[in-house]
């Protein structure tokens, strides 16, 4: 049974998630332009190329924890330092004007369309980063593998949710608009919950 804390954790991770950002705004406009059936596609490959990521940063991870803790705690200074940055990134974005969506929007065939979703995340390493900042924020030092790759399952689950919830939600011109009304205050929002999130780990002890 999933307690509170883990269900308020997988919510803040399906909000994070669904903070406008490449990803996301990509999906809503390949939704918008190119049709449903094109949106759910590029999110699949979006997905494939967060659960690489989400996957290499949970078995590095496993290996640290069970390894050296000085080497664990070094990784969760990093992870806060990411966070810190996120929260910075988030604050600039409700600031500046907004792209419209249609130059975000992907074309192709499925293969092309999916490999583009998938390029997103694989070339972009921060994104281990942010996976790797999650294990490190929820998960004490000398946690089994077992317990980090079940992580990782519980908050893809939520991301499969977002992001092909996104491809059906961004296929009505009508959803959009109030989205992108909603930007500003979304980003304020998520700037505050990665600083938080980042000074809690930079003030939390590592467990013995």
């Amino acid at each position: 049974m999933i307690g509170p804390e883990w269900a308020a954790l997988w919510v803040a991770w399906v909000l994070a998630g669904g903070s406008p950002g490449p990803a996301t705004l990509s999906i809503a406009g390949t939704s918008m332009n190119t049709g449903r059936r094109a949106g759910v596609i590029f999110a699949l490959g979006i997905l494939f190329g967060s659960a690489c990521w989400g996957l290499a940063a949970a078995a590095g991870l496993s290996a640290v924890m069970l390894a050296n803790a000085w080497i664990f705690e070094i990784l969760r200074y990093c992870g806060a330092g990411y966070l810190l940055f996120l929260a910075a990134k988030s604050l600039r974005s409700a600031l500046k004007p907004d792209a419209p969506l249609a130059q975000r929007a992907y074309g192709g065939s499925a293969r092309q369309i999916f490999s583009k979703g998938a390029l997103i995340h694989l070339t972009n390493p921060k994104a281990i980063l942010s996976w790797a900042s999650i294990y490190s924020l929820v998960l004490p030092a000398g946690s089994s593998p077992a317990e980090v790759f079940g992580l990782f399952a519980f908050l893809y689950s939520g991301s499969i949710v977002i992001f092909i919830g996104y491809a059906f939600l961004f296929s009505t011109p009508g959803v959009v608009a109030g989205y992108m009304r909603m930007k500003r205050g979304f980003e304020l929002v998520f700037a505050g919950f990665f600083g938080f999130a980042s000074l809690k780990i930079f003030t939390a002890k590592l467990e013995g």
